[in-house]
């Protein structure tokens, strides 16, 4: 670059070697900066798989779909309770599925009772449920509430969606396009 050039005289420096005394600094911190991303987004990944593994497959997480008024006005029908493996507590709302009846789950608040046989009420109910469910019958422990989310569940579990989508985008594609001449 002549004396005096620069940026602003119309002289353009590429990814060329560095300036005699000057280390390539910026290539080494953007690999470092991209490294640490991806090991931050791995580490997230991780821990998103670990809180998150459904029971069903040996981890420690249930999503339930609220169905009934029994749980009303803490639950309502439609909604989706993420529960975790734990100890429940008086006063907690847990899933258990009493031994017996398919692997139907059910998620009352506990009213009384212990490790050996947990007294269960809906929040809507008159009298307790006629299940003591154990430890070993408790599902989880409920962490966290999304109101409305298994009502759009059950939308797209309905065919009827799913085949207006089929026939529209069959329509789509069958659509002319536009003539050319």
């Amino acid at each position: 670059m002549p004396d005096g050039a620069g940026p602003a005289d119309g002289v353009v420096v590429t990814d060329g070697p560095p300036p005699p005394g000057r280390p390539r600094v910026p290539r080494v911190r953007r690999v470092v900066a991209s490294s640490l991303v991806s090991g931050l987004m791995y580490a997230l990944a991780a821990v998103a798989v670990v809180l998150l593994w459904p029971s069903s497959l040996g981890g420690c997480t249930t999503l339930t779909v609220v169905r009934g008024q029994s749980m009303e006005p803490t639950l309502h029908d439609g909604d989706v309770v993420l529960a975790r493996c734990g100890r429940p507590e008086v006063d907690d709302v847990v899933v258990y599925a009493p031994a017996g009846y398919d692997g139907t789950q059910i998620i009352h608040r506990v009213v009384g009772g212990g490790p050996s046989g947990w007294v269960l009420q809906g929040d809507n109910n008159d009298v307790v449920d006629p299940f003591t469910p154990t430890d070993d019958e408790v599902v989880g422990v409920a962490r966290l509430t999304v109101p409305h989310l298994g009502a759009a569940t059950a939308f797209l579990a309905h065919p009827g969606p799913w085949s207006a989508l089929v026939l529209i985008s069959v329509l789509l594609l069958a659509w002319p396009g536009p003539r050319r001449v």
